[in-house]
């Protein structure tokens, strides 16, 4: 399906929207309706100022990283008004479309819209894709060195049957996101040519008949990316990953800091909760409603409810209001105004560029906010 303009105003809708924020705040309300204290106000008012100015510190940090990273990659062709538009927008997608669809198409439509030639958006997306996939990789043995393997989610009644299922459903998530980064790079840098050919011939499969056009232009995409990406110095590439892992690790810290701010955290509690959150994304991706709404609230006190107990249930109202509904309603905000500076002077042509990639098309995203 190709994107246009009055196919991304459907995508979001205020109907399409509203879906979202029903159903976690839904979710919310009969948590709170279940687990309400009325000690948790006295705990509320007893916040530690330092912890949630840390966690306003790294939801700052993370979204100045996007900025600072869409702007290194795209050659500094956006200015640093569009970069925030971008990646507010990027994140307004990635809140409005389930988990599983992801939100690289509207990302690099958003990109062609700024006037940044499809080949180099496309390139340029797929590029933030693999780093993120890289940190992905790298950070969780070295989280599970660190915490020595402590971080699946500590369930009353969870037999040892039932952490080993998890654990080898962890393992073979973690397994394909490896595969599918350590491919993207061999495809990228390696051997492009190679990859295409593969990617056509697994369309030429019966069972993969219906997938060929999307597979076709998949490996197109590969080639185009390939070209841009080995024109970049070493710097370039330092600052992209530089600032990916100061935009991940900010965004997995988060979590943390909020629970610090009502409880005391150990040096190592804070690690063990760094890790619980890489899985906890990857519980998430699986999600199929936007946003991973209502899934994100009730999986939320498996992984973190041993630190905090009743009180996660405020935890997470406050950690889905910064790194959710936050994001829909700045999302909101932009995206009128954007769509109408964009196709103010475009012509139909425009709204229908060659080689769009599809809208279904699978996400190249681990893990979701």
């Amino acid at each position: 399906m190709i994107l246009t303009k009055q196919k991304l105003q459907r995508q979001f809708s205020l109907r399409n929207l509203l879906l979202p924020v029903l159903l976690g705040l839904g979710v919310l309300g009969y948590m709170l309706y279940k687990n309400y204290d009325p000690g948790h106000l006295h705990t509320l008012a007893q916040a530690s100022p330092f912890w949630i100015g840390m966690a306003l510190l790294v939801l700052f940090v993370r979204d100045f990283g996007y900025m600072y990273r869409i702007r290194h990659i795209t050659d500094k062709v956006l200015t640093w008004k569009q970069s925030f538009n971008v990646i507010m927008l990027w994140e307004f997608a990635t809140c409005a479309l389930p988990s599983v669809v992801g939100s690289s198409t509207i990302a690099a439509y958003i990109l062609t819209k700024e006037k940044i030639p499809l080949g180099k958006s496309i390139a340029q997306v797929m590029l933030t894709a693999m780093l993120d996939n890289l940190y992905f990789v790298i950070a969780v043995p070295l989280v599970l060195l660190f915490t020595h393997g402590q971080v699946l989610p500590e369930l009353e009644g969870l037999d040892e049957a039932v952490r080993q299922t998890l654990g080898i459903a962890f393992f073979i998530s973690y397994l394909m996101i490896a595969v599918y980064a350590c491919s993207m790079f061999y495809a990228l840098f390696v051997n492009p040519k190679a990859v295409k050919r593969l990617l056509i011939r697994l369309g030429q499969l019966k069972p993969l008949h219906r997938w060929r056009e999307p597979l076709f232009r998949h490996a197109n995409e590969l080639l185009i990316a390939s070209k841009h990406m080995r024109t970049k110095s070493i710097s370039y590439w330092w600052h992209a990953s530089i600032s990916t892992v100061f935009v991940w690790t900010a965004r997995y810290a988060i979590i943390g800091f909020l629970i610090a701010a009502f409880t005391q955290l150990s040096a190592y509690e804070h690690l063990v909760v760094f890790a619980r959150n890489l899985i906890y994304k990857i519980v998430l991706f699986v999600s199929f409603t936007p946003g991973a709404a209502g899934f994100a609230e009730i999986s939320f006190p498996a992984f973190f409810g041993v630190f905090i107990g009743s009180f996660t249930v405020i935890i997470v109202l406050l950690y889905r209001l910064l790194t959710y509904y936050l994001y829909l309603l700045v999302g909101a905000l932009i995206f009128p105004r954007w769509a109408s500076r964009v196709y103010s002077t475009g012509t139909a042509a425009e709204e229908q560029p060659k080689n769009m990639p599809a809208q279904s098309q699978p996400s190249t995203e681990p893990v979701v906010q």
